[in-house]
């Protein structure tokens, strides 16, 4: 196996075509210009590489495409089975339910201060409008937060790192 050997040659003792055995040559499977003895281990190489699913960069790995097929399958089932099981929802959903949940929220929070008024009427105007401000900070910051704010420790921290109920006590 010292001689060279023609493409067409080589492709009849592996069994495959001509152009195979070309577009290995022009991939840089098989070395140009090698006897066939090197060109045959090449291609030993080449075989094993492949049935052992590591294709070389740039080539289609059947084994590794079905095994990623698989996975992609297996995700979609067990995405529509957390659905099923009510796991899941559309992030449509999702955004309408805490708008409506965030909407009864305010409305509670606006009836702060009124119902505090009514049940300690001898509170000051001054001490009121911190009760409002107060409020209306927590109304707000609830209102403004993102999905990169539950990543954080306390969503709820003012400028100052302190929580509204750790503020100062309004004007009395």
């Amino acid at each position: 196996m010292s001689a060279q050997f023609k493409q067409a040659e080589f492709g009849a003792l592996v069994g495959v075509s001509q152009p195979a055995v070309s577009d290995m040559l022009a991939r840089g499977v098989l070395s140009a210009g090698a006897n066939g003895g090197v060109w045959l281990l090449e291609y030993c190489r080449h075989l094993r590489e492949m049935a052992a699913g590591r294709a070389a960069s740039g080539d289609l790995d059947l084994a590794t495409e079905r095994a990623r097929l698989a996975k992609e399958q297996a995700d979609k089932v067990a995405m529509q089975n957390a659905i099923s099981r009510n796991e899941l929802a559309p992030v449509y959903l999702l955004e309408e339910v805490l708008a409506k949940a965030g909407a009864r929220a305010a409305k509670i929070l606006d009836t702060i201060p009124g119902t505090i008024k009514r049940r300690e009427p001898g509170l000051s105007a001054d001490t009121m409008m911190a009760i409002s401000r107060d409020v209306a900070k927590v109304r707000n910051m609830a209102a403004a937060v993102t999905l990169d704010d539950l990543r954080e420790e306390d969503v709820f921290e003012d400028q100052d790192g302190q929580a509204p109920d750790d503020s100062q006590e309004a004007g009395d």
